[in-house]
C-alpha cells in the first residue's frame, strides 16, 4: 500500500506551482523594460519631430518675409497692381500662420 503524506504533497504542489509563476513574473519584467526602452525612443522621436516642424515653419516665415521685403522694394520702384495682392495675401498668411502657433502654444501648455 502507497501512503501519501499530506505535508510534502502540500509543499510538491506549492513548489511545482511556484516555478511557472516566477517564470511568468520574469518574462513580464521584461517586456515592462522593453516597452520602456520603446516609449522614451518614441518620446525622443516625437521630440525631434516637433523640432523640425518648428524649424520648416520658421523657414515658411522667413521666405514670406523675404517675399515681403522684395514686395516692399518693389513698391519703391515701378510696380503693379499684382505685386500689391501678393503683399496682402504674403502678410495675411504670416499672420495667420502665427495666429495657429500661438494657440498650439496655448494648448500645449494647457495639455501638461
Amino acid at each position: 500500500m502507497v501512503q501519501i503524506d499530506v505535508g510534502a504533497l502540500v509543499v510538491a504542489f506549492f513548489a511545482a506551482m511556484s516555478i511557472p509563476s516566477a517564470l511568468m513574473g520574469l518574462i513580464t519584467w521584461r517586456m515592462r523594460v522593453w516597452i520602456g526602452r520603446r516609449d522614451a525612443e518614441q518620446d525622443a522621436r516625437a521630440k525631434a519631430q516637433q523640432e523640425f516642424l518648428v524649424l520648416l515653419v520658421k523657414g515658411n516665415q522667413a521666405a514670406i518675409a523675404l517675399g515681403e521685403a522684395t514686395a516692399h522694394a518693389m513698391q519703391r520702384g515701378h510696380t503693379n497692381g499684382d505685386m500689391e495682392k501678393a503683399l496682402t495675401y504674403a502678410t495675411s498668411v504670416k499672420h495667420d500662420q502665427k495666429e495657429f502657433l500661438s494657440k498650439q502654444g496655448v494648448y500645449a501648455l494647457m495639455s501638461e
